[in-house]
């Protein structure tokens, strides 16, 4: 994790910023899953409510470069500004930047109860009621799914900083509950 790139989103008078995020995202994780070999982590150094307008990549030089090698900015060129790669700075603290899937709908959960045979139709309506839902306030990426074509929401955290870097394989989302990237 000695390196980095940061691309900013660009102010664009038809897109919001979420907007522009979310598509980069959507480019960055489809060339993850071709490229990154679990060795590219992400984050978001604006984030806030929202995640902000800003999207660090951090990684060795050459996982870095064989990435950015890769057309995957096609399109948003106009809408982004590029750091190139740099090197992360002397001192710096680290965190995780994770996943997290809040059990948000008691509908889903009841037919995945169903599905997998662990509940009937009927006592997965009398087990699963809808006071279960919970919301998130974390920021999150609208996303679609490659495979199902189906939207959802990848709600992001941000861990708490620590000073300790830990090693570990990052998704093709970039993202890990265990694995850290360095923070500055």
């Amino acid at each position: 994790m000695g390196h980095y790139i940061e691309i900013r989103i660009l102010p664009d008078p038809d897109f919001g910023p979420s907007t522009l995020l979310e598509v980069l995202f959507a480019k960055l994780h489809r060339a993850l899953g071709h490229v990154g070999q679990g060795q590219i982590g992400v984050s978001f150094p604006a984030a806030g409510k929202t995640l902000g307008d800003r999207l660090r990549l951090h990684g060795s030089l050459t996982a870095l470069s064989t990435l950015d090698a890769q057309p995957w900015r096609k399109g948003l060129r106009d809408n982004t500004e590029h750091s190139g790669i740099l090197p992360v700075p002397e001192k710096v603290k680290y965190r995780t930047v994770r996943r997290v899937q809040p059990k948000s709908n008691a509908e889903r959960l009841r037919r995945r109860s169903v599905s997998k045979g662990w509940l009937t139709e009927e006592e997965a309506r009398q087990r699963i009621p809808d006071s279960v839902e919970k919301r998130s306030s974390l920021p999150f990426i609208r996303l679609k799914s490659l495979s199902s074509e189906q939207t959802f929401l990848l709600f992001i955290e941000q861990g708490p900083l620590g000073d300790n870097a830990t090693e570990g394989a990052f998704s093709a989302y970039g993202l890990s509950p265990t694995a850290t990237i360095p923070w500055f």
